[in-house]
């Protein structure tokens, strides 16, 4: 019962953190801008999930030294959400959310060129296949002459939120309780935000009430509620099934794209989404991929008397 809740769980996770252009690209669609749409997301989040901990009895204590980490994080944090809703200009949202989920492999890359961390056959199989499903996904069928400025921003999107988690898995808050350290890089992300509304021309109200109740969903459920059940996921499955679950991702912005905008969806662009998943999925099994080939290998190896 308790793997049950926790698929449901990791399920919950990336179906809700999926549904962001449900709620974004009607903002869009009447003149907000991102940086306004993500100042009211991360604030209302902030809220929520502040009053989460309050419920709970959790401590909001911090030492100091975090401060400059959770200013470091909320940058990754900011520029990874911001140039998530830039891509919605150029592609479809489920092309976009797709780009977006090959921050693993990013991730990988990152622990590889500044860590050192070693990496198999299968990362480096993994990278040729996001490559090529990338490749689909942004290139026309004539050949290479398409205007790859909006796959340029999305993958800065996956580039910047690959380095957020790296940054949280090899800084000093690494051990904090997730709500704490979600409730605190989303209060730093908001005063980011504040700061460049400020400088850009000041923030814009929601037009309408519509646009209000959506600005709210946005920070309910693809933030608060993504982030409470992903700490849920882990705890019940672990993260590696939590991640391979991730999946539903991509595929639930598709449908969204597809079902509720009219986006189109080719085959080409369903095959190019398959790589990238293909991708992602190996990446995060890679341990146990190797484990099982290595199995097979001794099981299947001649043995000499």
């Amino acid at each position: 019962m308790s793997r049950f809740s926790g698929v449901i769980y990791g399920m919950a996770t990336s179906v809700t953190f999926g549904l962001i252009p449900l709620f974004t690209l009607p903002l869009i669609g009447k003149g907000m801008d991102y940086d306004s749409i993500l100042f009211y997301r991360f604030c209302f989040a902030s809220i929520a999930l502040g009053m989460v901990m309050l419920i709970k009895g959790e401590s909001f204590r911090i030492d100091l030294k975090d401060l400059p980490v959770f200013l470091m994080l909320a940058f990754f944090y900011t520029f990874s959400s911001l140039f998530l809703l830039y891509g919605y200009g150029y592609m479809g949202a489920g092309v976009a959310t797709a780009l977006h989920f090959t921050y693993p492999v990013f991730v990988t890359l990152l622990m590889f060129f500044l860590f050192k961390e070693k990496a198999s056959w299968l990362t480096w199989l993994s990278v040729a296949l996001a490559v090529c499903g990338v490749a689909l996904l942004s290139l026309p069928e004539s050949g290479m002459s398409a205007d790859v400025k909006g796959v340029v921003i999305v993958l800065l999107s996956a580039v910047a939120y690959g380095s957020y988690i790296v940054g949280v898995n090899k800084s000093r808050v690494r051990t904090m309780n997730s709500r704490k350290l979600a409730f605190y890089v989303f209060v730093f992300t908001t005063v980011i935000f504040a700061v460049w509304d400020i400088f850009s021309g000041g923030l814009q109200t929601p037009p309408d009430l519509s646009s209000f109740g959506n600005l709210i969903l946005l920070a309910v459920l693809p933030t608060v509620v993504s982030n409470i059940t992903l700490v849920l996921a882990v705890r019940h499955i672990g993260g590696t099934l939590t991640s391979v679950l991730g999946a539903l991702e991509p595929l639930t912005a598709v449908c969204v794209g597809v079902l509720v905008f009219g986006e189109d969806f080719t085959a080409r662009e369903g095959l190019g989404i398959l790589l990238v998943l293909v991708a992602v999925t190996v990446i995060i099994m890679t341990g146990t991929i190797q484990k099982t080939l290595n199995k097979v290998l001794k099981r299947i190896r001649p043995r000499h008397a």
